[in-house]
């Protein structure tokens, strides 16, 4: 992968990431933190089933399938912008 691909790709998920309510950050630091839907919810002070809808919303503007990816893509923006400021 080229510099400028992986530069797309970064700019990319920082348009995504921007995108996101402050509650789907929430959860998606959550998921990033290793947390079950259900242990998010409680912290939250949410439903189980509003996490789960938060996830599909937030999958969604990643353009990832899974919470996996979703944490994946998260890390590398925090990677890639920590980089960026050195």
């Amino acid at each position: 992968m080229t510099t400028t691909e992986v530069r797309v790709i970064e700019r990319d998920l920082e348009t995504a990431l921007g995108g996101l309510t402050p509650t789907q950050m929430k959860v998606l630091e959550g998921v990033n933190s290793g947390l079950l839907n259900k242990q998010i919810a409680f912290d939250l002070g949410i439903a189980e089933a509003t996490v789960k809808a938060h996830m599909t919303a937030l999958m969604r503007k990643l353009n990832v399938h899974n919470r996996t990816q979703a944490a994946i893509a998260a890390q590398a923006l925090v990677h890639g912008l920590r980089s960026a400021g050195r």
